[in-house]
């Protein structure tokens, strides 16, 4: 059966994730994590892309989007997965594939929903048991975010609640974790009805991929 053409509109925000093949572990020590996060840094430069929140788990890895050229996204992610592998092997002595095929996407709507959003990625290791705090956990732009230091992260179009470690830390509700991990896994549109509904009907230029 032929995939459904993946339909990205300019100008808007996305999550994205993939996962390992299998779901072996691909990030196996800080070396491996710190070489990621340097190629995110190359290739947003060389795709240009606002990236508003990150985190790479042992076996997969969240980002949060904003499209400024909706082709680019394939792109980066195209030469990110190629990129990292390259150099996975070069350092394991291995071969084959290491992500799956496709990532997955879906748009988010810029207002609480996507503070939601920015919740449940910067908390995947707490939610995980991979660390206490958010805070702990070296490999997401949390630390970033609260330290001010925008080095890889582009500042988001809402307010951000005045205690975010905080705000992170608190566990999302279940209504809340089954309505993202739907998105996540069909990629449906994350927002309010009256939005999705909107976002339904309008005729805007998008990128199928």
């Amino acid at each position: 059966m032929p995939r459904t053409a993946r339909q990205l509109i300019d100008g808007h925000t996305y999550h994205v994730m993939n996962r390992s093949v299998g779901g072996h572990t691909l990030f196996k020590k800080e070396q491996d994590y710190r070489v990621f996060i340097n190629l995110l840094r190359k290739g947003k430069e060389k795709y240009p892309i606002k990236i508003f929140a990150y985190c790479l788990m042992p076996n997969h890895y969240h980002l949060v989007v904003q499209l400024i050229n909706a082709d680019n996204l394939s792109r980066l992610l195209r030469w990110l997965m190629t990129t990292h592998a390259r150099r996975y092997h070069q350092h394991y002595q291995s071969c084959g594939r290491l992500w799956q095929g496709r990532y997955k996407s879906f748009i988010i709507q810029e207002d609480h929903h996507l503070l939601t959003v920015l919740r449940y990625v910067e908390g995947n290791p707490v939610r995980a048991g991979l660390a206490s705090s958010a805070k702990d956990w070296p490999w997401s732009s949390h630390r970033e975010r609260v330290a001010l230091d925008m080095g890889l992260i582009a500042e988001v179009p809402v307010d951000l609640p005045e205690d975010w470690t905080g705000y992170v830390n608190e566990p999302l509700t279940a209504k809340e974790l089954e309505r993202l991990r739907s998105s996540v896994v069909h990629q449906l549109p994350y927002g309010s009805t009256k939005w999705r509904s909107e976002l339904s009907l309008r005729r805007m230029p998008f990128s199928s991929q």
